[in-house]
């Protein structure tokens, strides 16, 4: 028997982005076939402390991760995943910020390819913290990016974010600004990243046609999109228990009318049938699901422990 622990250089040296989006969106495929058992995630101190799990039935394989988030110090995100299996006898245990904040940019990779305009090449990504980094590498990994807008609180944090990406985005342009309302309005996609309690911006700041994916708000308190846009565009979910639980944006919009059920679908049935875009806003929102976390466990299982 043995265990392997990874840390988070070894987490990214393992794992492209590309990867990481295969590796996902045939989860979420999975997801929609019935091949998991997830319970919704157990938040402890309003979602301070987190506790998530996922049972992969054909391989017989699991993945359980806690983790403590805290966006007041850096890295917000610690804690561990650990990937087992009930035949064989090894674990492997891995940091589970570089698998949280890869496994939400992969997410975002597969909504981005099937939502985003085929020459979509403009992005506005709104936030600077653990988790924007990924966004910008996911998107760029399915529409190589022409331009980029970074959005911080201030000019310094937009900045800082917008050179650390810059050796990454050859041939890119790169812009930076402070106000997210005026930064979306000739963006093809755009991705919000951040902690907000209230949307970052209007509907009527956008374009007519755009795609949006909202990763930051994950807990009920917490909104990143307004109702409006979410009225008026095709709503993709992660998975429909955990938005209905946590989703700030989700709930918000049901109780206003602006939304019902029905309006939500999930991104592993939207794979398979994919819905109508191309031709009006779309939007993913995202709260992040265990079995996200599970297949890039998978992935550095299948690496590490053959």
């Amino acid at each position: 028997m043995q265990t392997i622990s990874l840390g988070e250089r070894e987490v990214r040296a393992a794992v492209s982005m590309r990867e990481a989006i295969d590796a996902v969106r045939r989860g979420f495929e999975g997801l929609a076939g019935g091949e998991f058992e997830m319970p919704t995630r157990t938040a402890l101190r309003d979602g301070r402390f987190l506790v998530m799990s996922a049972h992969h039935r054909p391989t017989r394989s699991a993945m359980v991760k806690t983790l403590s988030v805290n966006f007041d110090r850096a890295p917000a995100i610690t804690g561990t995943v650990v990937w087992s299996t009930l035949d064989r006898l090894d674990h492997l245990i891995a940091d589970a910020g570089a698998v949280t904040t890869l496994r939400t940019g992969a997410a975002v990779g597969v909504a981005t390819d099937l939502l985003a305009a085929p020459d979509a090449d403009r992005l506005t990504l709104i936030g600077t913290g653990g988790q924007a980094p990924d966004q910008v590498r996911a998107v760029h990994t399915v529409r190589p990016l022409r331009r980029l807008t970074v959005v911080g609180t201030t000019e310094e944090r937009a900045r800082s974010l917008a050179d650390t990406l810059r050796a990454e985005l050859d041939g890119t342009e790169i812009r930076i600004a402070t106000d997210p309302a005026s930064a979306v309005g000739d963006a093809h996609i755009v991705c919000c990243a951040t902690p907000a309690t209230s949307p970052l911006f209007p509907a009527s700041a956008l374009p007519a046609q755009v795609h949006v994916n909202a990763i930051g708000a994950f807990r009920p308190t917490m909104r990143e999109l307004p109702d409006e846009l979410l009225a008026d565009s095709t709503v993709i979910i992660d998975e429909l228990g955990a938005v209905l639980e946590e989703s700030g944006e989700i709930i918000h919009a049901l109780r206003a009318g602006a939304l019902t059920q029905d309006d939500l679908t999930e991104l592993g049935t939207a794979l398979t049938s994919a819905p109508a875009g191309h031709g009006k806003r779309t939007v993913f929102k995202s709260v992040g699901v265990a079995m996200q976390d599970w297949a890039i466990a998978r992935l550095l299982a299948g690496k590490f422990l053959g």
